[in-house]
């Protein structure tokens, strides 16, 4: 049985469990698509995380126990895929200065760089949630035999847009920033757009994503693109 909480006056969370479980977040995105098929007024934001959905909303134009009794029943909705999902396939150049953890997380499983990457590009990896940076979604999961724990000394500076792995989940910064995931390439694709004000992070929980190898001819080819806008988010949507 899902959970209504209240966090202040202007927010109610729905919460579905206490772990991190795939069926939980399932759980999770299909309540969230029926609340975005209420269309209520007064929601300004919802947030999906692993186990739980956080609604804001201004108690001046929408009620409090009205809007409890609307997320108990959205909290019934089933569903293992959302309808407003969207499958991406986001380009990758993996190994070398892009990917400077490769090599390790290869001989840390006993596997080769190519068997890592071919792992990686043949799994279809669920969007969970966005959370610790603007845009950054945590995606599961990783085949078993890629599970690793978070380096020991977490980097002061992540490039941007790399792609890395920690646990059982991936995933892309979408900013420079300190981070303890091991980095295995980069890819060219913008993960979030302050210019695109209707969605700026380009994933979002219930998508799915498929990574593609590519070299540097390509990877610079799309980077130039990206910079120059001549590339919009429909060019990663899986066709």
């Amino acid at each position: 049985m899902a959970r209504l909480l209240a966090l202040g006056d202007g927010a109610l969370t729905l919460e579905f469990g206490d772990r991190i479980d795939p069926a939980i977040n399932a759980q999770v995105i299909a309540a969230g698509d029926a609340l975005a098929a209420l269309k209520l007024d007064g929601v300004s934001d919802v947030v999906p995380t692993w186990r739980s959905l956080t609604v804001h909303f201004d108690p001046l134009r929408l009620d409090h126990e009205r809007l409890g009794e609307h997320l108990l029943a959205c909290a019934q909705a089933r569903g293992k895929k959302s309808a407003l999902a969207t499958r991406w396939q986001i380009p990758v150049l993996f190994g070398d200065e892009f990917g400077p953890d490769l090599a390790h997380v290869a001989q840390a499983t006993g596997r080769s760089e190519a068997d890592v990457i071919d792992a990686l590009c043949a799994t279809e990896l669920r969007v969970f949630l966005i959370g610790f940076l603007p845009g950054f979604p945590y995606l599961g999961e990783l085949p078993d035999w890629l599970h690793l724990p978070r380096l020991a000394t977490p980097r002061a500076g992540v490039p941007a847009n790399s792609l890395a792995i920690a646990g059982a989940q991936a995933s892309i910064y979408p900013w420079q920033s300190p981070g303890g995931w091991h980095l295995l390439g980069r890819t060219p694709v913008r993960l979030f757009d302050v210019a695109a004000a209707a969605r700026p992070a380009l994933l979002a929980p219930g998508d799915t994503v498929c990574f593609r190898p590519i070299d540097h001819i390509e990877f610079d080819r799309l980077a130039k693109a990206v910079a120059a806008r001549a590339i919009d988010s429909s060019e990663w949507q899986a066709k």
